[in-house]
């Protein structure tokens, strides 16, 4: 079986996806190295010879083992940008690698399915937990967005109104045009996210100086002490890794609090106003 590197993922290496023998022939050595390894950890081993032998047997298990996660790590990336992500995405990405490492400790290859059937079910649970975090969506909203893109996915003839989706989902037609109005605006924060990549040369686009002061004062309530980081990421005048180095914490924490801004403005009052002043912008 060759190995071909597709680019790295978590740090990991990726390759190029297995063939149904070829993974299948993984799934012995991977039993055999998961028992030789129960057989060490009981320590009823005492002939120097089979313990040797297990030693191997358990390595050759741990290599099969990352052979079928380097393989599977593609899936990670498949499903990040399905739901509407660039690859790339920090967060998005770590959850999927989480998810897939969790699924082969849990893997049991006598069940007859494949691991990459298996994976798809834990990445798609990671990565919509990290989406539902970043976001900043409750259980329930989440829960709902889901089932009303499941609908759409099956739906593709016309187009669904809120009574539609209502009668669907088994909701009022107000909630209904609630979720429907949530998943365009995660929609739109999907391709948003992508500004948080670092970027070559940041110009500065806007000044406090040339806002209404009514927009200062709007935002300034809103953001609370994360204003400045959310107005400097807004106009492009410091990259993210900058605003994060001036506040003294990570990366990852102020992308969650420029998120959080960003939900707290559509969310406020003064919304509408808001969203109009900076699409003039």
């Amino acid at each position: 079986m060759s190995e071909r590197s597709a680019g790295l993922i978590g740090g990991l290496e990726m390759m190029a996806p297995l063939s149904v023998d070829d993974e299948r022939a993984l799934y012995p050595i991977i039993q055999q190295g998961r028992r030789a390894e129960v057989a060490l950890l009981t320590g009823a081993v005492a002939d120097t010879s089979e313990r040797r032998r297990l030693l191997r047997q358990r390595h050759s298990g741990q290599e099969a083992e990352g052979q079928l996660l380097r393989a599977t790590l593609g899936l990670v990336r498949t499903r990040v940008t399905e739901r509407g992500y660039r690859f790339g995405n920090d967060e998005l990405e770590a959850a999927g690698v989480e998810a897939l490492v969790n699924a082969l400790r849990r893997f049991d290859p006598e069940k007859g399915t494949r691991f990459s059937t298996y994976a798809n079910y834990w990445i798609m649970k990671l990565v919509n937990q990290s989406i539902q975090q970043q976001v900043g969506l409750s259980d329930s909203e989440m829960r709902l967005i889901l089932q009303l893109q499941k609908l759409m996915r099956t739906e593709t003839k016309k187009e669904l109104t809120k009574r539609d989706v209502a009668r669907s989902l088994g909701i009022s037609q107000a909630k209904a045009q609630e979720t429907m109005q949530l998943s365009r605006e995660l929609q739109s924060r999907r391709f948003a996210t992508s500004e948080l990549k670092d970027e070559s040369e940041l110009h500065p686009r806007g000044d406090q100086a040339d806002a209404p002061p009514w927009v200062i004062d709007a935002l300034r309530r809103i953001c609370g002490d994360d204003f400045d980081a959310f107005w400097q990421f807004t106009f492009r005048t410091m990259s993210v890794e900058e605003i994060a180095r001036s506040y003294g914490i990570s990366r990852q924490g102020m992308t969650k609090r420029i998120e959080r801004c960003r939900r707290l403005v559509r969310e406020s009052p003064e919304a509408e106003q808001l969203l109009a002043w900076f699409a003039q912008q």
